[in-house]
């Protein structure tokens, strides 16, 4: 099937690619930890899956995977976000989800039409919005694009901000190139050396590696007269040993350019962090106020029709 362009075979290397990822995924979802709606939204781009946990009268908290993820990233953080607020995971196009496989380029501003599409059928007017890697890069767009738009920004290991390790990705590709044992190393390399990768994740990433094909363009970094436009509240937690981003730059950016943002860096950690379940929480506490509402009035929304 083609969207915008781009069709199934532009990110998987095989349909039995495809299947052995979206299968781990929806194996994923049966264990999801809260009751959930799973729900298929039409936009400009394609179809967008969305899960969605949650009070339907509760503030909204829109989530936003990594790169070679799915909605599947947040099993581990859920079951807390959803006490107090309505959590949408978003699959994002061109991603190994149950979205379309839809690319268009990343200097346009095509990803936060998409979202407009997105908040719309959710019946969004403004939401909080976390996003983890390239998924830091699609919510912080958005917030740069649309800021009327994010209630509350939370970025964990961003792109977009501080610039990419170019050698790093070279040296992930090669070993990628390597078999199992290449597979492993790059994981471990990425993860970094004090982070354990649990047998789940692992088992998947290599179901990963094998079958999908990342993107390769290099992702727009945001100027300084657009971070010091960042007027919502700004959280950010990043990786002191990150091998891919530019953690430093990341974190003296944002403490220059957007004063009021809490900025955490973990100095032992890699790329991919530990759950930052907690962090967000206590974030989200201090900068919304989380009640339950009547959901009576969202009945109508065309998300559910």
């Amino acid at each position: 099937m083609r969207w915008r362009g781009n069709t199934v075979a532009d990110i998987y290397t095989s349909v039995a690619g495809q299947r052995a990822i979206e299968s781990f995924y929806r194996r994923a979802l049966d264990r999801w930890p809260v009751p959930h709606d799973e729900l298929t939204v039409p936009t400009r781009q394609g179809a967008t899956f969305v899960v969605a946990s949650g009070n339907p009268g509760a503030p909204p908290l829109v989530l936003f995977h990594g790169s070679g993820t799915n909605s599947a990233s947040w099993i581990r953080d859920v079951a807390v976000w959803a006490r107090d607020y309505r959590v949408y995971a978003v699959d994002m196009i061109g991603e190994p989800g149950f979205s379309a496989p839809s690319r268009p380029s990343l200097v346009s501003g095509a990803y936060a039409e998409w979202l407009d599409d997105v908040w719309d059928r959710l019946a969004l007017s403004q939401a909080s919005v976390a996003g983890v890697s390239l998924g830091g890069w699609l919510a912080l767009d958005f917030a740069v694009r649309r800021p009327g738009r994010v209630a509350s920004l939370s970025l964990v290991s961003p792109s977009g901000i501080g610039r990419q390790n170019r050698l790093s990705l070279l040296r992930i590709g090669a070993l990628r190139m390597c078999g199992d044992w290449g597979l492993r190393r790059s994981m471990q390399f990425v993860a970094g050396s004090t982070m354990a990768i649990p047998p789940p994740l692992a088992e998947y990433l290599k179901i990963v590696f094998r079958s999908f094909r990342p993107r390769m363009t290099a992702l727009p970094i945001r100027s300084d007269a657009e971070l010091r436009a960042l007027t919502m509240p700004v959280q950010a937690i990043v990786g002191g040993r990150d091998v891919l981003l530019r953690s430093d730059e990341t974190r003296s950016r944002l403490e220059r350019l957007v004063p009021h943002a809490r900025v955490t860096l973990l100095d032992a950690a890699g790329h991919l962090l530990p759950p930052q379940t907690q962090a967000i929480a206590e974030f989200l506490a201090a900068v919304t106020r989380p009640h339950n509402v009547d959901a009576s009035s969202l009945e109508s929304c065309p998300a559910y029709s």
